[in-house]
């Protein structure tokens, strides 16, 4: 039995850890030294900046796109949009190839390739100061490219990151928000103290001359890249002051599609550079190992935190009998939430256990899928009605 009772405790410390103890830590951290973050003044002249979209029959939503990247306050002649047509048949390329409100070039691919493969060929031919990546769906307010390019001024600062503000129309998606809030205080915290491990992928800036070359196929260009910079020595810095809006996800399954993806390409960044993983091969170690490495254990740990104390509370313990009723009670109560949404819509437990459950379900998930297709990277364009990416 004390195996299992090592198993049991050493799952829940990890867990605890994970989801408490890390934010706990990089709060202290950020206490102990904060660090400076520069403000939305850009220097004079502006730097130029290279927006940068890759569409995929996006028809419906481009045109608006692009009026929202016209109506960016930041000079205009300091800014261009870079369009790349990821094998688009609709009229995406039409709609770029016509748009005149700010220089515009488009890049179109004939053949899909993927996200990651059309940022990977078009980087080379964008020669800004910096280049602000966004995605199509989401509205941006008016001063995030100033916001952005201004934190860029500190030479220690090589990336910065937007803040994604999710429009919750559910208690689904209220969960999901929730959720997002502690997401996005973690990004605050390692920012004040040092820097992110990853950023938001509907709006980053990065100094052009950091940008590394960025493979085809992979999925999170979003952490590859300012990994990459970090790497270098340079910081990556949250800025909430840029936001860009959509709406938070209203159904399970929608979520969870993204989230599979996502988590699978957790495990795909990991193959490509497996150094990731190795304590202090990389400046932000402890880091990826908090805030994402422990979360892809999860649910195993869940499952041997469940499979322990079944077995020890079998061998007649009424403190292990306890923990499992209250891991049965837990999952009851999130399972509600999936299946009945206006439950979650009232309680708060509810939101938050339907939205835990379903992250470490897909975290699992994740798991899998990428062992049975480790190449998967193509994307589509979810409507504002789905998902965020």
């Amino acid at each position: 039995m004390i195996v299992f009772e090592a198993v049991f405790w050493l799952g829940l410390a990890t867990i605890v850890f994970a989801y408490a103890g890390y934010p706990l830590l990089i709060a202290l951290l950020a206490r102990a030294r904060r660090l400076p973050r520069r403000g939305g003044e850009l220097p004079s002249p502006a730097p130029t900046v290279d927006v940068l979209l890759v569409v995929h029959n996006a028809a419906d939503l481009l045109a608006a796109k692009l009026a929202n990247l016209a109506a960016l306050e930041y000079p205009r002649d300091r800014l261009r949009i870079n369009v790349a047509c990821d094998g688009c048949d609709d009229r995406s390329e039409a709609i770029a190839r016509g748009f005149d409100q700010v220089q515009t070039r488009v890049f179109a691919f004939a053949q899909r390739r993927g996200k990651s493969a059309c940022i990977g060929e078009v980087l080379p031919a964008l020669d800004a100061e910096v280049v602000l990546f966004v995605d199509v769906r989401q509205r941006l307010e008016t001063q995030a490219a100033r916001w952005l390019v201004a934190a860029l001024s500190d030479p220690a600062v090589g990336a910065a990151s937007g803040e994604l503000v999710l429009e919750a129309d559910n208690g689904y998606g209220r969960g999901i928000d929730a959720y997002w809030r502690y997401e996005k205080l973690l990004r605050k915290l390692e920012s004040a103290s040092g820097s992110l491990i990853g950023v938001t992928g509907a709006l980053y800036a990065a100094r052009r001359e950091l940008l590394p070359a960025v493979p085809g196929g992979i999925v999170l260009d979003d952490m590859w890249i300012p990994l990459r910079i970090a790497a270098g020595g340079h910081r990556v810095v949250f800025v909430p002051e840029a936001r860009a809006y959509d709406r938070a996800p209203s159904d399970p399954e929608s979520e969870e599609r993204r989230k599979r993806r996502t988590l699978a390409g957790n495990f795909q960044l990991l193959h490509l550079w497996p150094q990731l993983a190795l304590p202090g091969a990389h400046p932000l170690s402890l880091r990826l190992w908090g805030h994402k490495w422990l979360r892809l254990l999860a649910p195993w740990l869940l499952l041997a935190l469940l499979a322990s104390s079944l077995v020890l509370a079998l061998s007649g313990s009424a403190w292990y009998a306890l923990a499992l009723g209250l891991q049965l009670c837990a999952y009851a109560v999130a399972v509600a939430g999936r299946i009945w949404p206006a439950s979650a819509n009232r309680f708060l437990p509810i939101r938050i256990g339907s939205a835990f459950l379903g992250l470490n379900s897909s975290a699992l998930l994740a798991f899998f899928d990428y062992l049975s297709d480790p190449h998967t990277h193509l994307w589509q364009t979810t409507r504002m009605d789905d998902s965020p990416t």
